[in-house]
């Protein structure tokens, strides 16, 4: 009669070598003298009674020891046996092994990976996609068309849809800020505080240091009177440059006095 049911399988069975455990009732984690993948690869007989892996016992250091949940007793009987092979266990494939033959289909429903182009495309119709160039370069891609690209420096770039690819530059910090009364901030990015210097005079605190002091402020305020916003320059308190911590901006009338403003706008780029 023909044989029904799966092929015997292959595996190895092999007697670990605990010998050097010391078991007095209060330790629980032992070396297990090799490294071993899944609990379920171990045959653990405690005092001639099989312990259940995952209950009775886990694997700590990397799959290198044993740890039992209750500690054995001084003088235990442990008998450890590894089950490796197709049995179970933690297979590496030798390198260069897998193709992407092998990794073809939809590895992240609905999208797919291309190993040897290194593109992941994510979405069902192939028009959207992220590829590692071999210069260290992600490009960003729809349509087969670049739209964005992080260059090996870590720089954003952007395709702005008439042929040329433009750096995209960040806003480092920005604020909006009610400065009559007590300063109040209205909403913020990378801003700590709004600090009062005198009237129409705020510094503007950063949570986050500018990288140097070589950036560009844009400065606005909400009010009607023909008034501005700009940079100070000397007089209360004299300081003729930005810092990295902050940025000093003034308030001004029509007839160039300081005033306070009820909407300031501040943008800092870099």
């Amino acid at each position: 009669m023909a044989y029904i049911g799966q092929s015997i399988k292959n595996g190895t069975f092999s007697v670990l070598d605990t010998s050097g455990n010391t078991y007095n009732g209060s330790n629980t984690t032992f070396s297990l003298g090799t490294q071993v993948g899944s609990a379920a690869q171990l045959l653990v007989s405690h005092d001639g009674v099989i312990q259940k892996p995952g209950t009775d016992y886990t694997l700590a250091s990397g799959g290198a020891s044993i740890t039992f949940t209750t500690a054995p007793a001084s003088g235990a009987s442990i008998f450890i046996v590894e089950i490796s092979g197709a049995v179970g266990g933690t297979i590496t494939p030798s390198d260069s092994s897998v193709t992407s033959a092998k990794l073809s289909g939809n590895l992240v429903t609905p999208g797919t990976l291309d190993v040897n182009g290194q593109e992941l495309i994510l979405d069902a119709d192939g028009d959207t996609s992220i590829t590692a160039d071999t210069d260290d370069q992600i490009d960003f891609k729809t349509g087969g068309t670049d739209r964005a690209t992080i260059d090996s420096s870590g720089n954003l770039k952007y395709n702005s849809g008439y042929g040329s690819v433009e750096t995209a530059f960040a806003c480092r910090a920005w604020v909006q800020f009610n400065g009559t009364g007590t300063v109040a901030i209205q909403g913020s990015g990378n801003v700590s505080s709004i600090t009062d210097s005198g009237t129409g005079e705020y510094i503007m605190n950063f949570t986050n240091d500018m990288p140097d002091d070589n950036y560009c402020a844009v400065c606005s305020s909400g009010e009607n009177d023909n008034s501005n916003v700009s940079n100070h320059h000397g007089a209360q308190p004299a300081r003729d440059a930005p810092l990295v911590g902050s940025f000093l901006l003034n308030t001004i009338s029509a007839t160039g006095s300081f005033v306070d403003h009820q909407f300031v706008y501040t943008a800092i780029f870099r």
